[in-house]
C-alpha cells in the first residue's frame, strides 16, 4: 500500500489508521498492532515536526507485507534533512528543546519495532524503514 498526505499534525492520526487498516489482514495481536502504531506515529511525527518545520509539505508511506508475516514500513519526507543520524537517534536529543520535546521518538521506534534504519540527506528529505515480524497466530 502507498498513500501521501500533507504534514498536518492531524495527519499523524491518519497515519496510524491506514497501517492499522492494512494490517488486519494478517489478523495481528492487539498488543503488535498497537506497537507498529506507535512506531508509525513517532515516524511521522518526525517527519511533521523536524523534517517540515513550520512549512507544509508531503509525507509518503508505503507498507508491505512479506511472508512469515514481516512487515515493512516506509516513511519519507521531502523536509531538510537530519545533519548527524547517529546523535539524532540517541535518547533525549531533539533539535525542538524549545517546544518541549523529549527526544525519544526513536528509541521508542526501536523498542517496538525488530529493525529502524534512517537515511536522510540535508536539504532533501529522510526516509524512515519500520521492520517487525508478527508472532504466529494459533
Amino acid at each position: 500500500m502507498k498513500v501521501s498526505f500533507p504534514s498536518y499534525s492531524e495527519n499523524e492520526r491518519f497515519a496510524r489508521v491506514a497501517v492499522s487498516g492494512f494490517l488486519t489482514q494478517l489478523d495481528p495481536q492487539i498488543d503488535e498492532l498497537a506497537d507498529v502504531k506507535t512506531a508509525v506515529s513517532e515516524g511521522v511525527t518526525n517527519a511533521i515536526v523536524h523534517g517540515y518545520r513550520n512549512t507544509l509539505g508531503e509525507i509518503f508511506m508505503q507498507i508491505r507485507i512479506f511472508e512469515n508475516r514481516h512487515v515493512y514500513i516506509k516513511i519519507r519526507d521531502k523536509g531538510c534533512g537530519i545533519a548527524d543520524i547517529e546523535q539524532a537517534m540517541q535518547p533525549l536529543f531533539t533539535t525542538a528543546p524549545d517546544e518541549e520535546r523529549a527526544g525519544l521518538g526513536f528509541a521508542v521506534m526501536e523498542s517496538f519495532m525488530d529493525k529502524v534504519k534512517v537515511r536522510s540527506k540535508l536539504g532533501e528529505g529522510t526516509t524512515l524503514i519500520l521492520e517487525k515480524t508478527l508472532k504466529e497466530r494459533v
